[in-house]
């Protein structure tokens, strides 16, 4: 266990709780001072290995030379362009590189700077070009918190909680199978049924349905394999656009450049940011010139297309081409899951553990049988892992999310999964 010199940490996070808005979510003390690769050092200095890549951001590492290079070299001619009233090559390039990593389909993009602004501007060019009224999201969907994603966001209630009324969005069931205690494809027929009543309520005024290809907040839920099939041909078969919310599932995270690539479906609107931005501010809403096909002034912003944010995109997109991190993404993560799926094995409180690629989820209950989410274990568990430097973050009721960056090496999983296993054991008999 580490030392707990932890000073310089409480000081600052002190001066935080009098001045930064309590809507935050703060999962422990940890106090960031810098990183490289994939460890973290906090103001005390002390180091930690990273398996949350800052919430799934640091696809290609911390302080990735390759980006650093490129935003001192952007820095020199500018970093603010007005891109939504003036002309600039940068924001192009990335665009046109961005395009050629996703299906042929795809040949238009507006940039924005986060998750939730590529989910906005999503949800408005869906409804813009059909025309309709109602969407269909999915229970357990995170897909931001202003006020158009919100109103998809399905995953806790203290998100949505005392901000009704929202847009016309409606809801149904994610084919969480473990949860639903029914075999895969039983559970998949049963939500495309509920799915395609929901789709009826529209009544003929459906423009879109928003997915995560797996869920991310909702706690890592991989869907059975033939699911997202039959959302894309109900889709087909009411008029409704499938967009796909690919903000923390995407870029290479389980192998895949976007995730929906696993189960052999191409949906009509693509949703980015997070790791596209190698650190940096940037989201990206992705679509043909057939849909992306609003006028000029029907959606816009200010920062999108910011210099310093699409030079960072264009190195991160070649370092993470380069180095085929999609590959090591699936190597590496088989492993993970191998041990994991041991681990599950061997403990009591492990109920589930499931992922792609390097998006695991490990969920923690009071017991195999009674599969009731055990939160305060979880939460002992990752505060455990802290103090023996590791970190982790919690999604859904009780799973931890494993997502470490993409060029995280054997020898580092192993160390992790160390960490884990003795947080578990540890934990289990408290």
């Amino acid at each position: 266990m580490m030392p707990i010199t932890n000073r310089k940490t409480m000081e600052l996070i002190k001066r935080d709780v009098d001045i930064v808005s309590r809507s935050l979510t703060r999962e422990y003390a940890f106090a960031y001072k810098k990183a490289n690769g994939c460890h973290v050092w906090d103001v005390d200095g002390q180091k930690y290995l990273d398996f949350c890549a800052s919430v799934a951001v640091m696809n290609i590492g911390h302080n990735n030379p390759n980006v650093v290079k490129a935003i001192k070299k952007q820095l020199k001619y500018g970093t603010h362009c007005a891109f939504s009233d003036f002309y600039a090559e940068m924001p192009v390039l990335f665009s046109e590189h961005l395009v050629s990593m996703l299906p042929k389909k795809f040949d238009r993009v507006f940039l924005s700077n986060s998750g939730t602004e590529s989910v906005e501007a999503a949800y408005k060019l869906a409804r813009w070009h059909t025309n309709k009224k109602w969407v269909v999201a999915f229970k357990g969907a995170f897909h931001g918190r202003t006020m158009g994603s919100l109103s998809l966001t399905n995953s806790k209630p203290v998100h949505r909680e005392r901000f009704a009324p929202f847009l016309p969005v409606m809801h149904a069931p994610y084919p969480h199978y473990y949860r639903m205690r029914m075999e895969p494809n039983e559970c998949s027929d049963y939500c495309l049924q509920e799915l395609e009543k929901t789709m009826k309520k529209s009544d003929g005024n459906l423009a879109a349905v928003f997915a995560e290809p797996i869920q991310g907040e909702g706690g890592y839920i991989v869907p059975p394999k033939n699911f997202f099939k039959g959302v894309r041909k109900l889709c087909n078969e009411y008029g409704a656009l499938l967009c796909d919310d690919e903000v923390q599932a995407g870029f290479f995270r389980t192998g895949k450049f976007i995730a929906m690539e696993n189960f052999n479906v191409v949906p009509d609107i693509i949703c980015m940011s997070k790791p596209i931005g190698g650190g940096l501010p940037i989201g990206a809403t992705i679509a043909n010139r057939k849909i992306m096909n609003w006028p000029p002034g029907s959606h816009a912003n200010t920062f999108g297309g910011n210099l310093l944010a699409c030079a960072a995109g264009m190195a991160t997109l070649d370092y993470a081409k380069k180095n085929k991190l999609g590959e090591n993404a699936i190597k590496i993560g088989k492993r993970m899951l191998e041990r994991l799926k041991e681990m599950q094995e061997r403990y009591e409180n492990i109920g589930d553990v499931r992922g792609i690629g390097l998006m695991i989820g490990i969920e923690i209950v009071e017991s195999k049988e009674s599969r009731k989410p055990a939160k305060k274990l979880r939460n002992m568990i990752i505060d455990n892992t802290l103090r023996n430097g590791l970190l982790l973050l919690p999604a859904g009721e009780s799973v931890i999310r494993v997502c470490p960056p993409l060029i995280i090496t054997k020898e580092q999983a192993d160390k992790g999964l160390d960490i884990i296993e003795r947080a578990i054991k540890t934990m289990s008999k408290c």
